[in-house]
C-alpha cells in the first residue's frame, strides 16, 4: 500500500500566541500537516520555534501579503520547505489600528483608510489565493479557506465600513472560487468568526462575547476545529459555503432583555 505525503498547509496571519492563525496552525500540525506560517513581523519565528517545541514540521515567513511578491514568496517557501501547497488558510487581516487611517462614519471615511482596509483584508486574500491554485490544480487537490467575519456578510457596527466591506468581500470571492475550482478538486469556503477572544480584542469586545446567547466570547481553538475540518480531506464535497461561528449572537432577534 501506497503511503500517502503528509499534506502542507500555508496559513497566513499567525503571529499572535492568541490569534485564529496560529490556533488553526497548531492544530493542523499536530494532525500530521507540514505548516508555513507567516506574519509581517519577525515575530513569526518564534511562532515556528513553539510549533517544532510541540513536534510539528514548520517554517515561517515575514511577508507583506498585500504585495504580490509577497504572496508568491509564501508560496514559493512552501514549495521549497516541504515540497507543495495542498491546503492554504487564509486568516491575515484586521480592523483599523491606527489613528492615521482613524475610522469614521462614511462620510469622512478617507480614500487611504479605504485602500488601506481592502488590501489587508480582501486583497492579501485574493493574492493568496491566486498564488496557490496554479500548485493546486497541477495536483488534483486543494482546500482554501478564508476567515471572513460576521461584520459584513452577516451583521455591523458602526465606525468602519472599509472593514465590513472587505470581509463581505470575501464570501464573494470564496464563492466565485469555489466555482471556478471545483472541478480540479479544490475546495474554497469560509468561517465567519463572531467575538473571539484574541489577544487583540478590546474590553468592548469582550463585554458583547458576554452578552452573546452563549453567554461568553469564543475562542481561537474553536474557530481553529472549524477550519480544521473544512481543510481536511473529508470535507470534500463542501465548497463555497459560508460558516458563522458566533454562539448564535447573529441569529438571537431578542435584544436587550
Amino acid at each position: 500500500m501506497t503511503t500517502r505525503r503528509p499534506r502542507i498547509a500555508i496559513i497566513t496571519g499567525a503571529g499572535s500566541t492568541r490569534g485564529i492563525g496560529f490556533a488553526s496552525a497548531r492544530l493542523l500540525g499536530a494532525a500530521g500537516n507540514r505548516v508555513v506560517i507567516t506574519s509581517t513581523t519577525d515575530r513569526i519565528f518564534e511562532r515556528v520555534a513553539e510549533l517544532r517545541d510541540e513536534g510539528i514540521h514548520a517554517d515561517g515567513v515575514v511577508a507583506d501579503l498585500t504585495d504580490e511578491a509577497g504572496a508568491d514568496a509564501v508560496v514559493a517557501r512552501a514549495l521549497d520547505s516541504f515540497g507543495g501547497v495542498d491546503i492554504l488558510v487564509n486568516n491575515a487581516g484586521m480592523t483599523a489600528v491606527s489613528d492615521s487611517f482613524a475610522p469614521g462614519v462614511i462620510g469622512r471615511t478617507v480614500v487611504d483608510h479605504w485602500r488601506a482596509s481592502l488590501d489587508r483584508n480582501l486583497t492579501t486574500t485574493f493574492l493568496m489565493t491566486r498564488a496557490v491554485t496554479g500548485v493546486m490544480q497541477a495536483a488534483g487537490y486543494g482546500r482554501i479557506v478564508n476567515v471572513s467575519s460576521v461584520s459584513g456578510p452577516v451583521a455591523a457596527y458602526r465606525g468602519d465600513a472599509a472593514y465590513h466591506a472587505a470581509k463581505a468581500g470575501i464570501v464573494g470571492l470564496t464563492r466565485s472560487t469555489a466555482l471556478e475550482t471545483a472541478a480540479a478538486g479544490i475546495t474554497v469556503n469560509a468561517v465567519a468568526p463572531g467575538w473571539i477572544d484574541t489577544a487583540s480584542a478590546s474590553d468592548h469586545e469582550r463585554r458583547m462575547g458576554a452578552a452573546t446567547p452563549v453567554g461568553r466570547s469564543g475562542t481561537p481553538d474553536e474557530v481553529a476545529h472549524v477550519i480544521a475540518f473544512l481543510a481536511g480531506e473529508g470535507a470534500s464535497y463542501v465548497t463555497g459555503q459560508f460558516i458563522t461561528i458566533d454562539g448564535a449572537n447573529s441569529i438571537s432577534e431578542e435584544r436587550g432583555a
